[in-house]
């Protein structure tokens, strides 16, 4: 997820994230910026929660593309979902140095989250080795978990 927000260089950041993940087999989504998304031929775009109601029109425009949608709450969640998106991003899970992170829910919140959203959630917010071995324990396992880690 490039976020890269009125960057004066974000079409070059850009492209070399692009390369890294043609040459990885990864997946670029560029945040709230469908044009220069479109312009570096990304997978999609993350929304923040504000602009999830966006996701229907950017999936009719761009089939191909993931769209997700930052979430914060269940609602927002199912609000992210029904607006189109493909997945919700939900933070803070964990006490994160990110400047926009909110107070982390924790493993027990988020897996009460899941079940009640009934579609496809990511975690994000201080996800390291350590505490995505907590969102296994917390039975967790289907969720892929960003912040560098997988599960």
């Amino acid at each position: 997820m490039f976020r890269p927000f009125g960057a004066p260089d974000a079409e070059a950041q850009g492209r070399r994230l692009r390369k890294i993940a043609r040459e990885r087999g990864l997946k670029l989504l560029v945040g709230a910026d469908d044009a220069l998304a479109g312009a570096l031929e990304a997978d999609g775009v993350h929304l923040p929660e504000r602009l999830a109601h966006r996701a229907t029109r950017l999936k009719a425009a761009h089939p191909a593309w993931i769209v997700t949608a930052a979430a914060h709450s269940a609602r927002a969640a199912r609000q992210g979902l029904a607006s189109g998106a493909d997945a919700v991003v939900v933070s803070a899970i964990f006490p994160s140095t990110s400047p926009s992170a909110a107070a982390p829910i924790g493993p027990l919140r988020l897996s009460q989250l899941v079940r009640r959203v009934g579609g496809p959630v990511y975690a994000l917010g201080g996800i390291n080795n350590k505490t995505a071995r907590r969102l296994r324990d917390a039975g967790l396992v289907g969720l892929a978990a960003v912040d560098g880690f997988r599960t």
